[in-house]
């Protein structure tokens, strides 16, 4: 796992057949910021040098956080150090726990999908345009504008309220098979973290519940996230494939430890946009503004909680403190409203 503290990014141009070629690369270290700039200026010449013999690359490299981060290393910046773990803030601002070799895994749940707004204005229109062909089929509209306009006002507030009521009604129906399907979904998910707990009475798994579905941490052992035993273990519990090459990508595990923001109320996105590490010193401000607003708020909630231990209770001597800073950050045995 490599989360750097400096980043710079290099800059290279060369002119060819009448058109200049200019390609940026991002450089990185935990030794200095000159390193960093040495490192960037050199993936930089490299890239350019691949280029003129005809390779095809990006021009810069993609300014993207950790999921996809197409092989770069994190590019979060770290809000604090734990022995090998670390606390990074990530792209839309939430802290995010990064650890080597203490294995989390997402059990992500299907989520309803809110049609209410659309089907609103669709049932609206549907209505409208019926009535107002009845309207004109029967001669009851009126000639005079004035009057017209005010009859398709009042047409199409009585279309508005119709399909709002009929909506509403159709919404808690679909809603309440919704909740149902889902029950079965939350209750298929914690059964196999269950098997697979049955199945390895030698792990120790710690469950949370999380808004989306559950997290599962292993307490007994440390792992690779390379290891055989990994692979094994996500396919069982059908863990997120974005999180599975994730951990491949980046060699280590990831666990979310506060809100996500439109989940606490807050519509504005991280600032400035895009949300990823480095910024422009003159954008600090910004950014510093923003992430205050977000502290304030996301205090208030848990990003999930804990529910039981399976299996074997020894605790890892290397697992015990991520486990406290884990669930300490996370507001994992608090009764805070999950987001």
């Amino acid at each position: 796992m490599l989360v750097p503290k400096y980043w710079a990014e290099g800059r290279v141009q060369h002119r060819q057949k009448g058109k200049q070629v200019t390609i940026r690369r991002y450089g990185w270290s935990d030794a200095s910021q000159a390193d960093a700039q040495a490192n960037a200026d050199a993936r930089a010449s490299d890239a350019l040098a691949r280029v003129l013999a005809g390779e095809k690359l990006h021009r810069r490299d993609h300014k993207v956080a950790y999921n996809g981060a197409e092989g770069l290393p994190i590019r979060e910046e770290i809000l604090s150090t734990h022995g090998e773990a670390v606390v990074t803030r990530n792209s839309y601002g939430a802290h995010c726990l990064n650890t080597p070799n203490v294995l989390f895994a997402d059990v992500d749940l299907p989520q309803p999908k809110s049609w209410k707004g659309a089907g609103t204005l669709v049932v609206a229109i549907v209505f409208f345009a019926l009535a107002y062909r009845w309207l004109r089929d029967s001669g009851a509209c009126c000639e005079r504008p004035e009057l017209r306009v005010l009859l398709l006002f009042c047409l199409a507030a009585v279309a508005i309220f119709v399909a709002a009521f009929l909506v509403d009604r159709v919404t808690k129906i679909i809603r309440k098979g919704e909740r149902a399907r889902l029950s079965k979904e939350e209750e298929a998910a914690l059964g196999r973290v269950r098997e697979f707990s049955a199945s390895h009475p030698d792990w120790g798994l710690r469950v949370y519940r999380t808004p989306a579905g559950f997290r599962v941490l292993a307490s007994h052992a440390t792992f690779d996230p390379g290891q055989i035993e990994v692979a094994e273990c996500f396919s069982q519990l059908k863990v997120d494939s974005v999180y599975r090459r994730m951990c491949l990508n980046q060699r280590c595990f990831r666990a979310r430890l506060t809100a996500k923001p439109w989940r606490a109320g807050i519509p504005a996105h991280m600032r400035p946009r895009p949300g990823v590490w480095p910024i422009k010193a003159e954008q600090a401000p910004i950014r510093a503004a923003w992430v205050a607003e977000y502290e304030r708020v996301a205090g208030g909630f848990a990003a999930c909680r804990f529910i039981e231990t399976l299996g074997n209770g020894v605790v890892h001597p290397d697992v015990r403190g991520v486990i406290e800073l884990h669930d300490a950050r996370s507001r994992a045995i608090s009764e805070l409203p999950l987001a």
